[in-house]
């Protein structure tokens, strides 16, 4: 297996037991339906779609979504999610590098944390694009490096194993101007906002126990370094005073970017 295929098995495998975190995703879900312009009878795809927050949030709306993710388990919970719900989505499994529908079928593509984990962007850029149609809206959600989770995957790649050559931190999407230059000339009216998600929590160890258990990357780094314990401690501290920064009254606040074009 080559070393993206690689990397991509390992981040289906890590992804699977994200979804105790969709009660936190999905607070902001509307923030990105809104953003993005979601009006009923509005074709829509959403990239990475996890357990189906936002695609749900948009059928509410009235829009005819399509949901893609890597990861099959997180699908089957975006499917009793609609089904709890009684909405008709169309879930589909599948790569943000290589989505699997026609030239220009989407009035509206939107991710929400989730294309910005494909490892190589202008390959993901090029399918999201490719996939809308002339005139149609991209939007997604993504994490800022400078502030809470953008700060986080910097501390985590400290520790593990450096990721194939080509492949870019998702944290780059966080930057307005990285954002800028990726989509490049095959969009106008690009625009940027910005929001928080609000993670009630305890305390910062719980916050940080919390995301070991759920958080597919952090999971697999925290497995590895349990045979270097004073690297795992030092680890733990880190994070724990990032965490501790945000963190204040049982809540812990994590600003993410806002970024909306139109396909020229």
């Amino acid at each position: 297996m080559d070393p993206i295929a690689q990397f991509k098995e390992g981040a289906k495998q890590g992804w699977s037991i994200f979804a105790p975190l969709e009660m936190i995703t999905g607070s902001v879900a509307p923030r990105l339906v809104k953003y993005a312009g979601v009006e009923r009878g509005r074709e829509v795809l959403d990239v990475g779609c996890g357990t189906g927050v936002v695609a749900l949030t948009a059928a509410r709306f009235g829009a005819k979504v399509t949901g893609v993710d890597l990861t099959p388990e997180l699908l089957v919970r975006a499917r009793e999610n609609g089904a709890i719900m009684g909405l008709d989505i169309a879930w589909q499994e599948g790569d943000a590098e290589a989505l699997p529908f026609a030239d220009a079928k989407f009035d509206i593509v939107v991710s929400q944390f989730g294309h910005m984990f494909a490892p190589r962007p202008e390959i993901a850029v090029k399918e999201m694009l490719r996939v809308l149609k002339p005139g149609g809206t991209i939007a997604f959600s993504t994490w800022p490096p400078e502030l809470m989770v953008g700060r986080m995957f910097a501390v985590t790649g400290k520790y593990a194993p450096p990721p194939p050559p080509g492949v870019s931190p998702p944290q780059q999407w966080g930057d307005p101007s990285i954002v800028r230059e990726r989509l490049g000339g095959a969009i106008k009216d690009l625009c940027f906002a910005r929001d928080a998600m609000v993670f009630q929590i305890l305390s910062v160890p719980h916050y940080r126990a919390f995301m070991e258990s759920n958080v597919g990357p952090i999971a697999k780094l925290v497995q590895s370094l349990h045979a270097d314990q004073q690297k795992l401690a030092a680890f733990r501290r880190e994070i724990d005073d990032l965490a501790s920064l945000y963190f204040e009254d049982n809540l812990l606040r994590q600003d993410f970017l806002l970024s909306r074009a139109v396909k020229a």
